[in-house]
């Protein structure tokens, strides 16, 4: 590995935890000091993740300037109208697959769909829109140059497809730091990885997954409400069920 890829990854470590330092910087700001608690610390999590976000995705833009402008991996790189092409499938490839997965959990080992961090997204959302551009795009990008270009391209030119594939998806998956869900996460990384193998162009996976991550920020939005009553019903059911039996 590149002593750049390691400056690019202590860079984005620095980043995902920062909040540690950024967060106590707000408060001694004191930005948010009307509100409670709770509202407080919601609404500086949502402005420090965007502000962490987008330094940190310039400064590794910035770090890999020069790596950018050379082919990444093994074989001919796809064409423009092959990379639109693959870019466009990747987003609804990179969509039944999380549904699958999402269905073999549920069906082998009884875990609800739904997901904690979707859940706590929304509701920084609803405290600072500007999140979105961390979560939907800064976040995406950032991923994908980490987990795939990097970890997945390093392991891929050394090793094997398979070794990359696994080693990197399953770091994707910890990190997310929702194990239940361990499955959906290293499917995705899995796609991303083939994408990326696929084309040869970074920038497919990346468009997938910001459009994955847009469209569900999206879908979360619209229906919010429509979602919330049908998951309160659902709760409403499950418990008259209990006291049922």
């Amino acid at each position: 590995m590149t002593s750049t890829y390691w400056k690019v990854i202590i860079a984005y470590i620095i980043m995902q935890f920062s909040a540690l330092v950024g967060i106590p910087l707000l408060v001694e700001l004191g930005i948010g000091n009307e509100l409670d608690y709770d509202a407080r610390m919601t609404l500086l999590f949502s402005y420090w993740t965007t502000i962490s976000f987008t330094l940190g995705l310039l400064i590794i833009l910035w770090l890999l300037r020069k790596d950018f402008q050379e082919k990444d991996l093994r074989g001919p790189q796809s064409s423009i109208f092959q990379t639109i092409i693959w870019s466009i499938l990747g987003f609804w490839v990179a969509l039944f697959g999380q549904g699958i997965a999402a269905m073999v959990q549920q069906q082998l080992f009884g875990i609800e769909p739904g997901s904690e961090n979707t859940q706590q997204i929304m509701e920084f959302i609803s405290s600072s829109a500007a999140i979105i551009f961390a979560v939907a795009i800064a976040g995406p990008i950032l991923e994908e140059i980490i987990f795939r270009k990097i970890i997945f391209g390093v392991l891929y030119k050394k090793y094997n497809f398979a070794v990359g594939l696994i080693v990197s998806s399953l770091l994707f998956a910890v990190v997310h730091q929702e194990f239940e869900h361990l499955l959906i996460y290293f499917v995705m990384g899995a796609i991303f990885a083939f994408l990326y193998v696929k084309t040869n162009r970074i920038i497919v996976p990346i468009i997938a997954h910001v459009s994955m991550n847009s469209f569900v920020v999206l879908v979360q939005q619209i229906f919010r409400e429509d979602i919330e009553r049908q998951l309160e019903k659902l709760e409403q059911m499950q418990s008259f069920i209990y006291l049922f039996l």
